[in-house]
């Protein structure tokens, strides 16, 4: 099993001048300490549940640049980006430019988008939930077609491109993989089983119920259910001293049992920061194993 690191929560000590180095801190830990997943949230305000939306907020793929400057092996996504804040094409873009320059070490995550006050606020288009499922799964459509030999025209019902040319190519072998983020059973889980090589799922007590539904959809589209990789937001626990490792360790083995190979978790709190090396010293050796 794997473990991931999220950073959502951009408020720590020293206020703006001392978020590049923060940042970069956090990753290198991160890298050396066994963490093989680095994502940043795609949002513009900071959301309700970590904090208020004053609270600082870094866009997604401006910082995962960064990062991909400042590590050398920890592979980079957004978790997850919303559809409706970039057009398809500019974010097959982005995702090739991160794949490029990483050397090979960029992932799109994707989802239909739910924060309608940050949308409103800002200015972003926030259509209908049918029609942000709708254009989730063209954006697929479109990114897949720039990924591949194919730069000729996309007319679908939300987009349309007179040519989905894309050089350079992502370094990525056949392409960066592609995570659905989100649990619905009729439309989010079906896009997974169609278009996606990784899921990623809320850890909690509907999870194996989630994953059955998952199977349910390849079965239906003839998809192996094994070819997709099984990630999940897991709870991160843990104090400086490593306690509360004991109580991490058995959820994230009912995870790994269940199928879940990579668990992601944000620290948050002004020592977040703090916090990441104890899980390389007493979490990542356990779980590695398994």
């Amino acid at each position: 099993m794997e473990l991931g690191l999220h950073v959502s929560d951009f408020t720590w000590p020293g206020g703006a001048p001392a978020l590049a180095p923060t940042l970069v801190r956090m990753a290198r830990d991160a890298e050396d300490s066994g963490f093989t997943r680095l994502s940043v949230m795609d949002h513009f305000w900071q959301i309700g549940h970590i904090g208020p939306p004053e609270h600082e907020m870094l866009e997604a793929y401006t910082a995962l640049g960064f990062l991909a400057a400042h590590t050398k092996t920890i592979t980079l996504n957004a978790l997850v980006t919303g559809v409706t804040y970039r057009e398809p094409g500019l974010l097959a873009k982005a995702i090739t430019t991160l794949d490029v320059l990483s050397g090979g070490r960029a992932m799109l995550g994707i989802g239909a988008a739910w924060n309608a006050d940050e949308s409103a606020g800002l200015g972003f288009a926030f259509p209908p939930t049918a029609e942000r499922f709708e254009r989730l799964e063209e954006a697929l459509q479109i990114i897949l077609q720039m990924w591949s030999d194919d730069d000729g025209p996309y007319k679908g019902k939300h987009y349309e491109l007179g040519r989905t040319l894309n050089s350079p190519q992502p370094l990525s072998s056949p392409r960066p993989r592609i995570m659905i983020g989100g649990s619905g059973e009729r439309k989010t889980l079906r896009l997974v089983a169609q278009y996606a090589d990784a899921c990623n799922l809320f850890g909690g007590p509907d999870l194996a119920h989630k994953l059955e539904v998952l199977r349910e959809h390849c079965a239906r589209v003839g998809r192996d259910y094994e070819t997709i990789e099984k990630t999940a937001i897991a709870p991160f626990e843990l104090g400086k001293k490593g306690e509360g490792a004991d109580k991490m360790l058995a959820q994230l083995r009912e995870m790994h049992d269940l199928g879940i190979t990579v668990a992601t978790g944000s620290l948050r709190g002004v020592d977040g920061p703090e916090l990441v090396v104890a899980y390389g010293e007493h979490v990542i050796p356990e779980i590695s194993s398994w």
